[in-house]
């Protein structure tokens, strides 16, 4: 039979074992999880230590700010959150294969709403009704939209147009509430992401109005 010190030696050799493989599953762990958050952790220190939208995307002169869109085919810059994104039009919001294929690219304006331009309302939206990996990145560009207060602005750029607009209301509604997609007559714009990101819990809303267009 095994004597007692070969039973305390195997065992405290079993017990090594285990705390190495805890270890190395924990430090798996937090690995995963810092690259799963990075998007929102970039955007929060990008937020955090800018000068809330100087740099890249607005550069400011005396009496004027240029902003330059990454897109004037058909983006959005939203300076206060360096928001400065392509929009991919005419996407399905219904469609989970469509509008995440669209969202790996930028930000998807629904189809059926307003185009820029037209009286109704331009519906842009970041979906996160995925699983919470894919949704932190979909999701990244829209993230901070709650840092957004009333006369923020917000420019989108479409066919080489530039149309400013100002929040006006910022709230958050149900998962099932649709009364955000009715058109309109006023010229407004309306962006949209899921909250808290990664779930499909509530809807994140951000509502503007055209101020002017050049």
């Amino acid at each position: 039979m095994p004597s007692t010190h070969a039973k305390n030696t195997k065992q405290k050799r079993l017990g090594r074992q285990l705390t190495d493989a805890g270890s190395l599953f924990i430090a798996a762990g937090l690995i995963l999880g810092l690259f799963i958050y990075a998007p929102i952790i970039k955007q929060e220190l990008r937020y955090i230590y800018s000068d809330k939208g100087a740099g890249a995307v607005v550069e400011k002169h005396p009496g004027n700010e240029v902003v330059t869109p990454v897109s004037s085919e058909f983006g959005i810059v939203i300076p206060k959150i360096s928001a400065n994104a392509i929009v991919v039009p005419d996407i399905d919001p219904q469609d989970p294969q469509v509008y995440q294929q669209a969202l790996t690219k930028g930000v998807a304006h629904a189809k059926g709403s307003a185009l820029p331009g037209e009286n109704g309302n331009v519906f842009l939206f970041a979906h996160s009704a995925v699983d919470f990996y894919a949704a932190t990145r979909y999701n990244a560009i829209f993230y901070l939209l709650t840092k957004l207060q009333k006369d923020d602005d917000i420019y989108i750029f479409y066919k080489g147009d530039k149309y400013r607009y100002s929040v006006i209301d910022a709230k958050k509604v149900p998962a099932d509430s649709v009364e955000y997609l009715q058109k309109g007559n006023l010229q407004t714009l309306t962006l949209m992401t899921c909250w808290p990101p990664g779930t499909t819990w509530q809807r994140y809303l951000v509502t503007a109005k055209l101020v002017s267009n050049y």
